[in-house]
């Protein structure tokens, strides 16, 4: 009640309004000054601590000495200037303390430098006090004293205490309400301790309305410098940091990845990526901290990056990637966080694993699962027990795409890939090699058990698929190798499997092989012939022999064929029955081939006479990309003319794509180059070919003439019937393998046009059937009544 009494009796209220008002006001700037000196880095610090304390100060020295101006004692009061102003300089220094001291990074700053402007503001009251000066005499009650500054201690930690804890506009408030309260607590509660005695007038002081006047000014002038510098410094310094967080906004809004910006450990903003990843409204992800709901975010540190979890609002839990950048152009603690959401590269790394170990295609495992299991499950085979590898490849499915297309052929292998993984049981295996091949494993106790195995999976491929209303079916050739039976090693062992299942391809009989050691002998003749004709083509060791072709009626050479010797490291003649193949089957026959065209015209274009060359083309060298290219590069390096130069190709060369070679055929034509077809009669359609493409000259196949001694009347109809196609269509007929008077005579009868064969000559190196051709002809073409030695010896 003597708190009330003095309020409501001793002072002028509306001065006490005001004193009231310039508290509230003062101590909403000294809040918001308090917080900015917290959040800025240390280089401004002072600056922001210099302004709080100006603030903080005159907000309490003004309250102070408005209250001093209502209050009313009855008696004349004076106020001594020099305490007066020291008053205020204690008010102004000691919020600075306070301020600093609440700013530092330790535990109980707040309360601390809370405690520290509560004691400032007694300080400056009690000093304040002391410059009151009336004609009387001052008692103190202690109690009262005590009960003020306890609660101006107390109220003034508190009211830094929430600031601190602040992260909105109500919690600002309530840190104003309690400062305000401890500055008005002091006041009054200081003023209700005093007890005046009236006495004699103070010497030297100002007095009556003067003093109450100069107070007045002194402190309108304060109150306004206070207001109008806080009010100017917090527009100013809201509207910087709204502009600094508008443009941080604005970068991050343009982030793929989600983003927050945390101050002092709350959000202040995040981008729409987080929003829609954490599936919240921003003002509920506002003045929270991004640890709610990410892992290991207070454990980041300036640029570390982690991979952590986020759950979401539907607590769901999302692998992510963390990481932390300081905002260092930004006051106080301010870290920005980008969060990746992991699903979607992890779903696709989980996808380039599958990928790595898988077949893109059929899903079966690939090649690198198949060793790998291959290897592990000989590793740990159990005594006894037998590994049986199977390759399979598919019949017929190369018809497939050519009849239905690619599209089809694929699908195709995705359902017999999805048959024979329904066809595996506990413990097999079975993976794509690549186009139509398959290899599978299983663990048997005999041959009988594997060959049961081998029949499920071809059950397995055989079975008929529709697609695309088509009904639809492969064979299988499965190939079986047994560990360790057949092998010491895996390489060993998927290839004894590759040659069983090579010969169950060829067979017309069986689709399952078992592998035998005499299946070997085979692969290495030919790994041998392979080897030694690269070396031969590197050394060159090869050779061209010439054979002599004369004409029937004039007895005069037309030209020489070309054939390819290949003598061994022996010095023994290789059949080249026996290294064609080989070299046609790995692709070695197109440098070989374009060996032989080199020499052979560099050679001929050396020659005195212009005999033509014959060069036989293999079906591998007609699908060569760009074969006319090179014939006309080979002539013009070596200055053959192209009319001196015949190329000579079967038939069967021409079935296999008759579009393509006629187009190639006609493309050599227009250099200037003959065609010839070899081994005419031996194909499958002879007269489909002749109407297909012009030839130049037809050689009439070796067969035939081989028959004519026998008097077989088949073989002299068909050679009649060739010469006269020949003569019909204006192509020569050259006839091969003419080796007797008989068969010269015979072919000179029925209109033969040129003849070649080893009663002209055998083939020679160049130089021999040069300088030998001519007198090799003479003899045989003069007649048909040789004798026999003479024709033995010719």
């Amino acid at each position: 009640m003597r708190i009330v009494d003095c309020l409501t009796n001793a002072h002028n209220l509306a001065l006490v309004a005001l004193a009231a008002l310039i508290c509230v006001l003062g101590s909403w700037i000294t809040v918001s000054l308090l917080k900015r000196v917290r959040s800025t880095r240390s280089g401004t610090r002072a600056a922001w601590a210099f302004l709080g304390a100006v603030a903080g100060g005159a907000t309490v020295w003004c309250t102070h000495f408005v209250a001093m101006i209502a209050y009313e004692p009855g008696i004349q009061v004076t106020y001594e200037p020099g305490l007066t102003g020291l008053s205020l300089f204690v008010a102004i220094c000691g919020c600075g303390a306070a301020f600093l001291t609440a700013s530092l990074r330790f535990n109980g700053s707040a309360l601390v430098g809370g405690a520290l402007f509560g004691l400032t503001v007694a300080g400056m009251h009690f000093i304040g006090m002391a410059a009151f000066a009336v004609d009387a005499v001052i008692q103190w009650s202690s109690a009262y004293v005590a009960v003020a500054v306890a609660g101006s201690l107390l109220f003034g930690a508190a009211s830094f205490k929430a600031e601190k804890l602040s992260t909105t506009a109500r919690g600002s408030g309530l840190a104003v309400l309690l400062m305000v309260l401890g500055i008005v607590i002091l006041h009054f509660t200081a003023m209700s301790a005093m007890t005046i005695l009236p006495f004699a007038p103070v010497e030297g002081a100002l007095t009556g309305d003067d003093a109450r006047q100069a107070i007045a000014i002194g402190v309108a002038g304060v109150g306004l410098l206070v207001l109008g510098a806080g009010a100017a410094s917090y527009v100013l310094d809201t509207q910087s940091r709204g502009q600094a967080e508008a443009r941080l906004q604005h970068l991050i809004e343009g982030g793929v990845d989600g983003m927050a910006v945390e101050r002092n450990g709350v959000i202040v903003g995040a981008n729409t990526a987080l929003l829609n990843m954490i599936g919240v409204e921003r003002q509920a992800l506002i003045g929270q901290s991004l640890s709610v709901w990410a892992e290991d975010v207070m454990r980041l540190s300036d640029g570390d990056m982690v991979q952590s979890s986020l759950t979401t609002a539907g607590d769901e839990v999302l692998p992510v990637e963390l990481a932390a950048k300081r905002d260092h152009a930004s006051e106080g603690e301010v870290m920005i966080y980008a969060v990746r959401d992991l699903r979607a590269r992890q779903a696709q790394e989980r996808r380039i694993a599958h990928l790595a170990r898988n077949d893109s295609l059929t899903g079966l495992p690939n090649r690198a699962s198949f060793l790998e299991r291959l290897n592990r499950q000989t590793t740990t085979l159990k005594s006894g027990e037998t590994l049986a590898l199977f390759s399979l490849d598919l019949d017929r499915f190369k018809e497939v795409n050519d009849l239905y297309g690619h599209a089809v052929g694929d699908q195709l292998l995705c359902h017999i890939s999805d048959h024979l993984r329904a066809a595996l049981k506990d413990g097999e295996f079975v993976a794509r090699q690549g186009g139509d091949e398959f290899v599978a494993m299983a663990s048997v106790a005999s041959r009988e058990e594997a060959l049961a195995v081998a029949e499920r999976l071809r059950a397995a491929v055989v079975q008929p698929v529709t697609i695309d209303h088509a009904d639809l079916s492969c064979g299988a050739s499965i190939g079986v190798s047994l560990w360790p039976e057949d092998a010491e090693q895996l390489s060993s062992l998927i290839n004894n499997a590759d040659l069983a299942m090579y010969r169950a391809k060829g067979s017309l009989t069986v689709d399952i092989c078992f592998y035998e050691a005499d299946m070997d002998q085979a692969v290495r003749a030919r790994r041998r012939v392979t080897q030694a004709l690269r070396e031969a083509l590197d050394n060159e060791r090869f050779e061209l022999h010439y054979q002599v072709q004369a004409s029937v009626q004039t007895g005069k050479a037309t030209g020489y064929e070309v054939l390819l010797r290949w003598k061994d490291e022996d010095g023994r003649y290789v059949p080249p029955s026996d290294f064609i193949p080989v070299a046609e089957e790995t692709g070695l026959i197109l440098p070989i081939g374009e060996w032989v065209l080199r020499q052979a015209c560099k050679q001929a274009a050396a020659w005195a006479e212009s005999h033509k060359i014959a060069v036989n083309l293999s079906p591998i060298q007609l699908s060569h990309v760009d074969l006319p290219g090179l014939v006309q590069q080979i002539l013009k390096e070596t200055g053959l003319d192209a009319s001196r130069l015949e190329l000579e190709i079967t038939e069967t060369a021409m079935i296999s794509d008759m579009e393509r070679t006629t187009h190639v055929l006609r493309q050599l034509k227009a250099l200037g180059v003959t065609i010839a077809m070899d081994d005419f009669g031996t194909g499958y359609s002879s007269l489909s070919t002749l109407r297909a493409f012009p030839f130049d000259k037809i050689k009439l196949d070796r067969s035939f003439m081989t028959e004519l001694d026998g008097d077989e009347p088949q073989s002299q109809a068909i050679i009649r019937a060739v010469l006269t196609i020949g003569e019909s269509l204006s192509i020569p007929v050259l006839a091969e393998g003419v080796e007797t008077a008989e068969q010269l005579a015979f072919l000179r009868a029925q209109g033969c046009n040129e003849v070649q064969g080893y009663l002209l000559g055998r083939p020679q190196p160049e130089a021999d059937a040069l300088t030998n051709g001519a007198a090799q002809i003479a003899t045989p073409l003069s007649g048909g009544d040789q004798s026999a030695e003479a024709r033995a010896a010719a």
